[in-house]
């Protein structure tokens, strides 16, 4: 039954979204899985504003404190349980990654073997958890990033993506030796060996914040995207295929300077990067255009000084190595800010080349 055809003759789309901003975010979103009508509000500009959204916030843990927190960022409390307590053996978790409404965890105790990965992925807001098969590390011989994938608005299923990264001496990390994907589709682990190879032998994947698009990881390395694609193919044991882009501002020098401190993010369905001009006076915000390689525009700009009264946050030694007193964790394009200082494409060619 089409609940447009039942409200049109009485309801205007106006009036429809009025009610619908009333509820709760998790009665709204109950209601739209059953109404396409309701569903495609969501995705409306005029609409999307006034309906109840995502719940906003970061987990966090404190390295000598194994309790995990959450900080609520949104107006109205939705009764998250941030500490994760619905878990069994909740105190043993070691917080690994989060997207859209998942967290991604490890169990670390003393009942636990150290070579083996236990890792188990949960909804706060359901109380839902599942835990995924075990696998093996060699924590002597290699270094390991483990990242999450997840979009409830177009596919069901959840990632979960673990690089193996050569080990070298002195912790000197070589690059991807090898990729494993788990499908909560399929309840299985993937092997996939073909990012290691003479081409890209020194992709090494870093701690920074990921982006899942459309159903591709965006991931960052010392140097550039990683891109892994086609991921529904991991369920026919099919390894994803994967490509790299180049990020803006970068540099021979880029370990030691920008793409240390550069952010991913997203902004309806695009690829954004956040990161600071070399003075550290300015972040700028770059969205990504897929059709062109090199396709890097500045869409936004945010004064170090506008927004917190001083710009001396960088520092340098010897004339060039920098240091900054600030880092850039994430960015939300969706919250109503002012409009953002016009951008020209002869600026935006001046600060690429500068």
């Amino acid at each position: 039954m089409d609940c447009k055809e039942l409200s049109a003759p009485y309801l205007t789309d106006d009036l429809v979204v009025e009610i619908l901003s009333r509820l709760p975010f998790k009665s709204f979103s109950r209601f739209k899985c059953v109404c396409k009508a309701w569903f495609d509000f969501s995705f409306d500009p005029h609409y999307s504003q006034k309906l109840p959204k995502v719940p906003t916030g970061f987990f966090y843990q404190d390295r000598h404190n194994s309790a995990i927190q959450l900080v609520n960022l949104s107006k109205h409390d939705e009764g998250i349980d941030g500490t994760l307590s619905f878990l069994p053996g909740y105190e043993h978790l070691e917080l690994v990654d989060c997207c859209n409404g998942l967290v991604l965890c490890e169990y670390k105790s003393n009942y636990t073997s150290a070579d083996i990965f236990r890792l188990v992925v949960c909804n706060p807001a359901t109380r839902e958890w599942r835990i995924l098969p075990d696998t093996r590390r060699k924590a002597d011989e290699f270094y390991y990033t483990t990242k999450l994938g997840f979009n409830p608005l177009q596919f069901p299923h959840f990632y979960v993506f673990k690089f193996h990264q050569k080990r070298g001496p002195y912790n000197f990390v070589f690059g991807v030796s090898q990729l494993e994907i788990f499908s909560s589709s399929k309840s299985t682990w993937l092997v996939d060996s073909c990012l290691w190879n003479l081409e890209n032998n020194d992709i090494s994947v870093n701690g920074r914040p990921h982006v899942f698009i459309d159903g591709f990881l965006h991931v960052h390395t010392d140097r550039d995207v990683l891109v892994l694609e086609k991921l529904e193919t991991t369920s026919m044991g099919i390894p994803p295929r994967n490509w790299t882009i180049k990020l803006p501002l970068h540099r021979v020098d880029c370990f030691l300077d920008h793409c240390v401190r550069g952010c991913l993010g997203q902004y309806s369905g695009i690829l954004h990067y956040a990161v600071a001009e070399r003075d550290g006076c300015t972040i700028l915000v770059w969205s990504h255009d897929y059709y062109d390689p090199d396709g890097w525009t500045v869409s936004h700009r945010l004064s170090m000084r506008d927004a917190f009264g001083r710009d001396d946050f960088v520092h340098y030694e010897d004339g060039w190595l920098w240091t900054c007193n600030y880092e850039i964790i994430a960015f939300d394009l969706e919250r109503e800010l002012p409009d953002p200082e016009p951008v020209y494409d002869d600026e935006a060619m001046e600060t690429d080349e500068s």
